[in-house]
């Protein structure tokens, strides 16, 4: 692995909160048929130094730049969302007597 690398990140067009960090230049046709089928037509987001010390919101640059040496990318999915899940049992402003 390397210790820096430069990385494009891109932005799903059908899943929301989902990113794929590849390397700077990567053909989206040498990537996995069944990986650009569910993340839609990539949106490009930005182009970084991705370095093993890096701190991203879900993930270290090591995890990164891992993943990009041993499948050419890394996919950032949204975290699971368990505290919004809402009990539609009992109507709002409502209290148990």
């Amino acid at each position: 692995m390397k210790d820096r690398q430069f990385v494009s990140v891109f932005r799903s067009s059908k899943k929301s909160d989902t990113y794929l960090y590849v390397r700077r230049g990567q053909k989206w046709d040498e990537l996995p048929e069944s990986l650009r089928a569910i993340f839609g037509t990539p949106v490009h987001s930005m182009d970084l130094i991705m370095t093993p010390e890096r701190k991203l919101a879900r993930a270290t640059g090591e995890q990164v730049l891992s993943a990009i040496a041993e499948k050419d990318f890394f996919l950032q999915m949204p975290e699971e969302r368990d505290a919004y899940v809402v009990d539609f049992r009992t109507k709002p402003g409502l209290r148990d007597s």
